[in-house]
């Protein structure tokens, strides 16, 4: 880590002095800019990741429908964006981001596994490496870059027994019958849990930390069902009715739900092993 103050680096990549440093955690602060403009300063804790972040805002602020903070300046180690003012979620605001995000993934992606403009094909999703190679077939690159690369780091490390790794090496051996009719590549927020939505005190919701890369369209939407999100029925109902979504969408949750699952067995151990391989084999009985 740089000794540099989240401050210095605000002023710095802003060309604006700064002051008001609040620590927040190890990684992450508040500062002013001159002026009064309040913004975020957070610290990469991987390499490239600040500038593969930089990147997806951009190119989620590019779609002109999801809300996200504008960036500021950035480098190889620190990111500078808005801070957005926070409030209480609401069934308008959640209904608003269903729609957006549906203008979002329809953007779309020049392949699945494209990195954002601009960003690094090795870049991260958390504090988790995460590789975009492109691909044209969604469940063969689902299959290669986003469920076996993080299985196979589970199973080295212990955390996933090889009798689970097996079901889960069923669901990549039937994918493409279990994928659902063929979609072209989604421009995804693609780590898009509900701690990476921050509901305005606008009355909008607010994207943040970004893995963005081209997916499949459900990737995003299975991702906010998984750890809860807030008017979840309403914000589903509200993206259906603009884009609406293939015929069993419901039953193919827990397959898009078994990457970031794998990801959080890799990052925080076996204790995410038994819902990856719950969520497999809910997979291979829809």
């Amino acid at each position: 880590m740089t000794s540099e103050s989240p401050a210095a680096a605000a002023a710095r990549l802003t060309g604006r002095p700064a002051g008001g440093e609040r620590r927040l955690s190890g990684t992450l602060a508040e500062a002013v800019l001159d002026g009064g403009r309040a913004v975020m300063v957070k610290q990469a804790e991987g390499a490239g990741a600040a500038r593969a972040e930089a990147a997806g805002l951009r190119w989620l602020a590019g779609a002109g429908t999801v809300r996200v903070p504008a960036v500021r300046g950035g480098d190889d180690r620190w990111l500078v964006t808005d801070r957005v003012a926070t409030g209480r979620p609401g069934p308008a605001a959640a209904a608003r981001l269903g729609r957006d995000l549906a203008g979002l993934h329809a953007a779309g992606a020049p392949a699945f596994g494209a990195p954002p403009p601009g960003g690094p094909q090795d870049a991260w999703i958390g504090l988790a490496p995460m590789r975009n190679t492109p691909g044209q077939d969604w469940p063969r690159w689902y299959a290669e870059h986003r469920v076996l690369p993080y299985l196979r780091q589970a199973v080295d490390s212990g955390a996933m027994p090889r009798a689970g790794a097996a079901v889960v090496e069923g669901v990549c051996d039937r994918l493409p019958e279990l994928a659902g009719p063929a979609e072209p590549p989604a421009r995804l927020h693609g780590d898009l849990w509900n701690g990476n939505v921050l509901w305005g005190a606008d009355g909008h919701a607010w994207l943040i930390d970004p893995a963005a890369h081209g997916g499949h369209r459900e990737t995003d939407l299975a991702m906010l069902r998984l750890f809860g999100c807030p008017h979840m029925d309403l914000l589903v109902d509200a993206y259906r009715e603009a884009a609406p979504l293939a015929d069993g969408f419901a039953a193919r949750v827990p397959l898009h739900q078994l990457f970031p699952l794998l990801v959080h067995t890799v990052l925080f151990g076996s204790g995410y092993a038994g819902q990856a391989v719950a969520a497999a084999r809910a997979a291979l009985a829809a």
